[in-house]
């Protein structure tokens, strides 16, 4: 099953879009935004696959084209955004581009911190900054949505708390990290508002490709309309969404609708590219002592994708250009 949210006041509106991600069909019957749907999960989804079925064989009543442009976030603003480093391999090269030991706990214990979750932004928004010198970088991972997550649930029992999955794009400024981590209370102002795929799945549209913890396709990047990597998300994973959940969940319960992210995704073989703007940094730096790779600039486009097996995108493309915000 598909689902997105069009803009529509502060939470969006729910759609159930179809499999080809052509056309789609609002639901306020069954839920009129996603968030509701998932604190109701056990009544609303069923119903929901049951609109998405029609939708497939055309029978759908009401049914209208999908607008990618149209879309929010699938959760325009969440209770819960957390953020991981599940490849620890991107970890290891950007501490060995600057010259500085990885702790040997980084392979056991997830790295993780709590992003802004109160302003998401849709697939298609422009990447909002109020200079280039910030240091401006994309970040292609993904994510999984949860239900109602007990507080101290192993990893073995938080795979059945994974309902959807998205991309990601998850902004940060880079020149703005190096301050705010020496002050050691975390990023803040460096993660400006976080980008989704248009569309949330659930874990059944991904076929052979989901294994319960990880997605084994390429993650597709262009950058200014060039191929800029396809590392593959299910290699190098050092911790699957099962552990990443029960990291988060360690000490405190997660209510439904939050969402968990994989951090960027990165593989060993340099040769599948990059799914940021630093790792590529940093590979330069390691093979010849000098980033020639710059950061963002204005007008510049990042696009964000997942292909089937059959070359079919699953969820829709992040497709995003840095703009300069101009102030209120």
């Amino acid at each position: 099953m598909k689902l997105a949210s069009l803009k529509h006041g502060r939470d969006g509106l729910l759609v159930v879009v179809a499999s080809d991600l052509k056309t789609c069909i609002s639901v306020p019957h069954i839920a009129p935004t996603l968030q509701l749907a998932l604190d109701n999960w056990h009544e609303c989804a069923a119903r929901l696959m049951r609109v998405y079925e029609l939708l497939n064989d055309g029978s759908a009543e009401g049914a209208r084209i999908f607008e990618v442009t149209n879309c929010a976030a699938p959760i325009p603003r969440a209770f819960q955004w957390a953020d991981g480093s599940a490849y620890v391999t991107h970890v290891e090269l950007v501490r060995r581009a600057r010259g500085a030991q990885m702790p040997s706990s980084f392979w056991t214990d997830p790295l993780m911190y709590q992003g802004g979750s109160d302003s998401f932004v849709g697939a298609c928004d422009p990447i909002l900054v109020e200079t280039e010198a910030a240091g401006i970088d994309f970040e292609g991972e993904i994510a999984v949505i949860t239900d109602d997550v007990p507080m101290a649930v192993t990893a073995e029992r938080a795979q059945k708390h994974i309902k959807l999955l998205m991309l990601v794009n998850d902004v940060s400024l880079r020149n703005l990290i190096p301050g705010e981590l020496a002050k050691g209370f975390g990023f803040f102002q460096s993660k400006p508002a976080t980008a989704f795929s248009p569309v949330a799945v659930t874990p059944d549209e991904l076929g052979e490709a989901w294994d319960g913890g990880r997605v084994h396709l390429p993650l597709q990047i262009r950058y200014n309309n060039h191929e800029f990597g396809a590392p593959n998300a299910g290699e190098d994973m050092t911790f699957d969404f099962s552990q990443l959940i029960s990291h988060a969940a360690k000490t405190r319960f997660l209510c439904a609708g939050s969402i968990i992210g994989s951090g960027t995704v990165s593989n060993k073989d340099p040769g599948r590219g990059s799914a940021c703007l630093a790792e590529r940094r940093m590979l330069e730096i390691i093979g010849s002592g000098e980033a020639k790779t710059q950061f963002m600039r204005f007008g510049d486009r990042v696009q964000i994708e997942m292909l089937d097996l059959s070359g079919r995108s699953i969820f829709g493309a992040i497709d995003q250009v840095v703009c300069r915000y101009e102030g209120a």
